[in-house]
């Protein structure tokens, strides 16, 4: 496989990405969502000088825990050193092998904590050491035959969008693939996301281009292909308690395409949407999912693991009735089996109502 074409490759195969969340992607999230038709799916973004200057810190390898059936894995680093980036990428990628889809820069970051020493978008103000990360991370990366892509904001301070000329830049210095999140650094996930941003940067770079921000629907998702002539998709907050959203997306941008919908109006692609029908889940599809995932957490991280499931249980039930006592009831389990009755009770409360 040549290492120019990979990440076209992986988008020609499936498009439809699952974003890296910090807090929520676990190997067990991960894995529930290529189950429900992701593509390439993204680690937690990982620190890179975590990682160089402890090699066994437990919370950075929990990061790289990763399960067979989501493999191959896309690993997101970040950090401002390009020699540690580079160290710690070519060590992922020896560790990973045929494993690692790729590896992806985090240059789009706006939380203070990482901001503040310079790395995440705090890298959008300092295009050329992010082009310098970019090309040593490339260089450390050519002897696996694997590839890095980056991913960035609209821009750090509003008004001042410099996305297309950094995009540029990364697409010089190596860049695989670049992703575009539509919102300044400035405005954090407040506001709407800028989706024009992406056939702007695709005029002006020969590497593929995905979107970012919004994404919280199947329509949406492909609205940025098709719309907004993005190569592919990355879906974050619309994946949380809502894993269908990739299977969803696949079945309508499928549908579309069979009607010879390539560039295409948000009307068109809702009047497609329509003859599919309602591709919601059920309350039962979403209360099986729930006891799947915990399952899945309990199989990777152990039983104490199952306090990641709260924040996941109210997004599943999101909108659903009696959902708030349930959310309150979702704070107190300690185990699988207060899971799985706490579910059913809610389950035949719904039934009963």
């Amino acid at each position: 496989m040549s290492s120019v074409s990979t990440v076209q490759l992986f988008l020609d195969e499936n498009p439809f990405w699952l974003a890296p969340m910090a807090g929520v992607n676990d190997a067990a999230f991960r894995t529930l969502c290529k189950e429900q038709g992701a593509g390439i799916t993204f680690s937690e973004m990982v620190s890179a000088k975590g990682l160089h200057y402890d090699a066994n810190n437990n919370n950075s390898r929990m990061l790289l825990m990763a399960s067979p059936d989501e493999l191959p894995l896309a690993v997101q680093l970040f950090g401002a050193e390009p020699d540690i980036m580079a160290e710690q990428a070519h060590n992922i990628a020896q560790e990973f092998g045929d494993g690692l889809a790729f590896i992806d820069v985090n240059m789009g970051c706006p939380v203070p904590k990482v901001v503040n020493k310079g790395e995440g978008s705090a890298l959008m103000k300092t295009p050329e050491l992010a082009a310098e990360i970019v090309n040593a991370v490339r260089e450390s990366l050519a002897p696996f035959n694997k590839q890095v892509t980056v991913k960035f904001r609209k821009g750090f301070h509003e008004p001042e969008n410099n996305a297309i000329a950094f995009a540029c830049a990364m697409a010089d210095a190596g860049a695989a693939a670049l992703t575009v999140h539509g919102r300044y650094r400035s405005q954090y996930y407040k506001g709407a996301s800028d989706n024009t941003l992406v056939r702007a940067i695709k005029s002006e770079v020969n590497v593929p281009v995905l979107g970012s921000g919004d994404i919280l629907t199947a329509q949406s998702a492909v609205e940025m292909i098709l719309v907004h002539g993005a190569d592919g998709v990355m879906i974050a907050r619309g994946a949380q308690g809502n894993p269908w959203i990739f299977n969803q997306a696949r079945k309508l941008f499928h549908a579309c395409c069979e009607r010879h919908i390539k560039e295409s109006t948000s009307e068109e692609i809702e009047q497609v949407a329509r003859t599919l029908g309602d591709m919601a889940p059920t309350y039962h599809e979403r209360f099986e999912m729930m006891k799947h995932h915990g399952q899945s957490l309990v199989k990777y991280f152990g039983e104490k693991s199952l306090v990641r499931m709260r924040k996941h249980a109210i997004w599943y039930c999101a909108g659903l009735p009696g959902a708030s006592y349930f959310r309150s009831q979702i704070q107190t389990i300690a185990s699988m089996d207060d899971l799985l009755e706490l579910i059913d009770s809610y389950e035949s409360y719904l039934q009963h109502r």
